[in-house]
């Protein structure tokens, strides 16, 4: 295995790590919706708001910053 295949299954194993984080996220905030976690009903909102936005803005975000400055 290359140095290139190395990076290239790292970097694709961070962005799913970053997904999975959003997911995570939206996972809670149902779960303090349905009342299995104590929390007030706006922490719920936050959560799945901030799930969404890591699951599909953030993954965007990281790939764009490994990019070479010729692309």
């Amino acid at each position: 295995m290359t140095e290139d295949d190395r990076l290239a299954r790292n970097r694709f194993m961070v962005l799913n790590f970053v997904r999975l984080g959003g997911l995570a996220l939206i996972l809670a905030g149902i779960a303090v919706h349905y009342g299995k976690i104590a929390a007030p009903e706006w922490v719920a909102y936050a959560l799945v708001i901030l799930g969404f936005a890591e699951f599909f803005f953030m993954p965007n975000f990281v790939a764009r910053n490994w990019r070479t400055p010729g692309e």
